[in-house]
């Protein structure tokens, strides 16, 4: 069993090895940042994959539609089409938001 605050650390960490690439060249970390985000998510008991409102019940309906708008545009820069900078810039804010979200019900859970 892992310790409490060991997962947060872990992605701290990990958005902070992020973070000069999503400032130098968003578009190419949106991928990664996808990816971290969607983990943290999965970790923090999130339905990402059910479209069953039953299932999103007891969940954050924001989270999740922030992060399904910003996953479907991470999904379209990855397949490399023509994702607006603007776009990547409000995909990059919302995975920014949701991180931040999780890391402090994070710290408050401790």
């Amino acid at each position: 069993m892992q310790e409490p605050g060991l997962d947060r650390h872990d992605w701290e960490t990990e958005w902070a090895e992020l973070e000069p690439l999503v400032i130098d060249s968003p578009g190419e970390a949106l991928p990664e940042v996808d990816d971290l985000v969607s983990r943290m998510l999965r970790e923090a008991g999130y339905p990402l994959d059910s479209s069953d409102p039953v299932e999103d019940e007891g969940v954050d309906p924001e989270i999740l539609a922030s992060y399904r708008a910003a996953h479907e545009l991470a999904e379209e820069a990855d397949r490399a089409e023509t994702v607006d900078p603007g776009d990547v810039g409000q995909a990059i804010t919302l995975f920014r938001e949701i991180y931040q979200h999780l890391v402090s019900r994070d710290l408050d859970a401790s």
